[in-house]
């Protein structure tokens, strides 16, 4: 299976260096301050807080502004609010509003905005979720101030106001935060420094995002999500690509100017190429995961959970995956390794044997219940990881059915709570990026609450007490103990299996010039020469 993955793209490489291939027409957008880019896949949703998809979350970071940002060091600045005060006993937080703010359609954020948006971001993200269990009543002062009163103290407050990654909390109309969280908005007006250009928008083809006339950036320089956004493009246009070689080619001939996350095997051809730029702008990594289905047989069972996982073998989902050693790490921690959490208890839970594994699962009362892979076709890695696991499991003795779709159609099936038969799924694989993984305060895959956790809802009210001592925790020593009893948890119950840890490069063209330093794509500070 290897070996044809590899080989196919050995051709698509050799194809590209010598003849590059026909590109889509790209005459839209022709203006020099016009930015191409090819996305890691297709935009199709546009609510970032019904989606923990990375995509989703892009184009938040674009169209809509935070109250609070992260800097490069991972400390929260503010970004939207002017300033906040706490009272003494910890339990008020009142914040003020920057002058000036207003929403694409001209009218201005209020602190009605905030309100609405943080409830409807509360009740998705995981850490809005634990904030919310703190809170008393949120409201409105005036036009440009808002409270957070609180049953008791919420020290982290400001770290989930600003949290980088997914999901981010995005300022909506007052409107829009007052939409049903669990049903997708489809709404695009938001107060960030680039405005959605909704009647431009093919879904599967084409994203196009202008510059916003009336965004009044801060005036720090910007530093990672903080700081002055000041856009210095006319235009940003994500053309959706999903053949890698093509996307190669488009990129060699100029006819884009930035790939997001080129695939690994046709990085020697890029690399060759005096044009382009290989750069790696995330510097701790993604931590890749296959995730099971908790609800319905065969993984509603966690001895066949078990079984699944004390088959795995993390070089073969790292060849197949990345391929490059450069690139590519093991890593059996459920926190990202290189983070002060990653740690090695209860990996022996992981021996990657076939043969043990095999009598786990015969002993686990698996009755021959059909496994249902859902894998994106458009998503290199992520559909390699769907193969290898495929052929894992039948050689494990399990029956398989590997379903390949775009990357936008597996975001939506696995929503879908219905049984495998019944346009449900069994397992999805995926990666987080090192901050959504490297701490419980934010660790979405690790929740286990039920109905209200990610994708796969797994429940276990252990694992839920544990994180809620860690949360209490004050000492770093503690916390690391905390981390550690929650990782030997994680391999009894296996919410998701931890495949290793990549370092996804992006390749730009040279004449484009400042592309940050993150695990997000921001547009802000970048100019072409």
């Amino acid at each position: 299976m290897r070996l044809t993955r590899r080989s196919s793209f050995a051709a698509a490489a050799a194809l590209v260096a010598a003849h590059p291939l026909p590109t889509p027409s790209l005459a839209q957008g022709t203006a020099r301050n016009t930015l191409r880019f090819i996305p890691q896949s297709n935009l199709a949703a546009v609510d970032p807080v019904a989606t923990s998809g990375y995509i989703v979350r892009n184009y938040g970071f674009m169209v809509y502004d935070t109250l609070f940002a992260v800097d490069p060091d991972f400390r929260v600045q503010p970004q939207m609010v002017e300033g906040h005060e706490v009272s003494g006993d910890g339990r008020t937080w009142r914040f003020r509003l920057r002058e000036g703010l207003k929403f694409h359609d001209d009218q201005p954020v209020r602190g009605a905005d905030c309100v609405a948006s943080i409830r409807r971001w509360g009740a998705r993200d995981t850490m809005g979720q634990t904030l919310m269990l703190a809170v008393d009543e949120i409201l409105a002062t005036s036009d440009r101030d808002f409270e957070i009163r609180l049953k008791r103290p919420f020290p982290l407050m400001l770290d989930a106001l600003g949290k980088l990654s997914t999901q981010a909390l995005f300022v909506v109309p007052e409107r829009v935060g007052l939409s049903d969280p669990m049903v997708p908005n489809t709404e695009t007006i938001g107060s960030g420094p680039f405005r959605f250009v909704r009647d431009q928008w093919v879904p599967g083809s084409l994203a196009v995002f202008e510059r916003f006339a009336g965004y009044v950036p801060r005036t720090e320089v910007a530093r990672g999500a903080a700081g002055g956004k000041r856009v210095l493009l006319d235009r940003v246009e994500w053309r959706v690509i999903s053949d890698p070689a093509t996307s190669a080619a488009a990129l060699q001939t100029g006819e884009v100017d930035w790939w997001e996350q080129p695939a690994f095997d046709l990085l020697p051809v890029l690399s060759r190429n005096r044009d382009v730029r290989i750069e790696l702008t995330d510097p701790i990594g993604s931590l890749m995961m296959m995730r099971f289905n908790h609800l319905h047989p065969p993984f509603n069972n966690p001895r066949v959970r078990r079984a699944v996982q004390a088959a795995v073998n993390q070089r073969d989902y790292l060849e197949a995956a990345v391929g490059n050693p450069r690139y590519a790490s093991e890593c059996r921690s459920f926190f990202a390794c290189d983070t002060p959490l990653g740690n090695d208890q209860g990996t022996q839970a992981m021996p990657g044997r076939l043969d043990e594994a095999s009598r786990m699962l015969r002993e686990s009362g698996y009755a021959g219940e059909n496994v249902v892979i859902i894998s994106p076709s458009d998503f290199p890695t992520i559909n390699a990881m769907s193969q290898v696991t495929a052929d894992l499991l039948r050689r494990l003795g399990m029956r398989v059915e590997l379903v390949a779709t775009d990357w936008s159609s597996v975001l939506a099936r696995r929503a879908n709570r219905n049984p495998p038969d019944q346009g449900g799924w069994s397992i999805f694989h995926t990666s987080w990026v090192g901050p959504d993984v490297a701490t419980p305060v934010v660790h979405l895959p690790l929740r286990a609450h039920g109905a209200a956790a990610w994708a796969g809802w797994p429940t276990d009210e252990t694992l839920e007490a544990l994180r809620m001592r860690f949360l209490d925790a004050t000492d770093a020593a503690e916390q690391r103990a905390i981390a550690a009893e929650i990782q030997r948890r994680a391999f009894e119950t296996v919410p998701f299996v931890p495949l290793g840890q990549m370092k996804q490069p992006t390749a730009y063209r040279r004449n484009v010039q400042g592309i940050v330093n993150a695990p997000v794509p921001f547009f802000w500070g970048i100019q072409k020469g």
